[in-house]
């Protein structure tokens, strides 16, 4: 399986409706790969949070319309990062989209974890209340999350008690704590048992310095391909069988006790 990161920037003066269609070129570039994954917020900025009123739009908006059109064209699978939503009451949520390779809209997943301890995203935005996997038609499963969410290993474990054999990641991840990405990122592989595939942005976020360096982590906590700090689209070559044989080869997750679930 064939996995495609679009490290892209949020450029400082570009509109949005130009860096949709600089996405869309991205990922019908990507005709080899099986799966494709854009990061979090990127038509507006994780940060920049004065702005994400002006930036909502619901589901069939222009994100969704561009991103299905792409997924459709290149025949993949796309995680197409995250948008700011806003739902027919007006509310707004940091919400994932995941395209089928006939453009359909497969999947949404609105963040449960909002970063800013009752400020920026934390007060703007509504709160996910579910964790949501994806089934990848014939192949894996795959389980969302976004940025801040990293920091929360219960809710992967919910995932993968659900089935989830890919852990999708998109970020707007700063810079300034760029070691807790990385750390997370192996962590949460190796509790999981599972692929962890985390995308962020390049550039600068209303000011915030981004981490970049996207990275494919697997079952085993091994990094198989990781970014650097500018644009880059970040290829990786999966086995999704590794995530069977290491959970029957090391079955630490049948060990699990204090009144959760064992996983499927």
């Amino acid at each position: 399986m064939r996995a495609a990161l679009l490290q892209i920037a949020v450029r400082p003066g570009e509109p949005a409706e130009e860096r949709r269609a600089r996405a869309a070129a991205l990922v019908r570039e990507q005709r080899t790969a099986d799966l494709v994954m854009l990061p979090e917020l990127w038509t507006v900025g994780a940060f920049a949070f004065e702005a994400f009123a002006a930036h909502a739009e619901p589901l069939d908006g222009p994100t969704a319309r561009a991103m299905g059109a792409a997924a459709a064209d290149a025949e993949v699978w796309l995680h197409a990062g995250s948008i700011v939503e806003r739902d027919p009451a007006g509310g707004l949520f940091n919400t994932s989209l995941v395209f089928a390779p006939d453009g359909r809209l497969h999947r949404t997943y609105r963040k449960i974890h909002r970063f800013g301890f009752d400020r920026g995203e934390a007060a703007l935005l509504g709160r996910g209340e579910k964790a949501v996997t994806a089934p990848l038609g014939a192949g894996p499963t795959a389980g969302l999350a976004t940025c801040y969410d990293l920091r929360f290993p219960e809710q992967f474990r919910l995932l993968v008690d659900a089935g989830a054999e890919l852990l999708l990641v998109p970020a707007g991840w700063p810079a300034a704590r760029r070691a807790h990405w990385s750390l997370l990122a192996r962590a949460r592989a190796v509790e999981s048992q599972a692929y962890v595939l985390a995308c962020g942005t390049a550039g600068e976020h209303a000011g915030v310095a981004q981490a970049g360096h996207s990275v494919v982590v697997d079952p085993w906590g091994e990094v198989v391909a990781e970014a650097g700090a500018g644009e880059e689209t970040l290829v990786a070559e999966l086995d999704p069988a590794l995530v069977a044989r290491t959970r029957a080869e090391f079955p630490a997750l049948g060990d699990r006790v204090l009144g959760v679930p064992a996983p499927r």
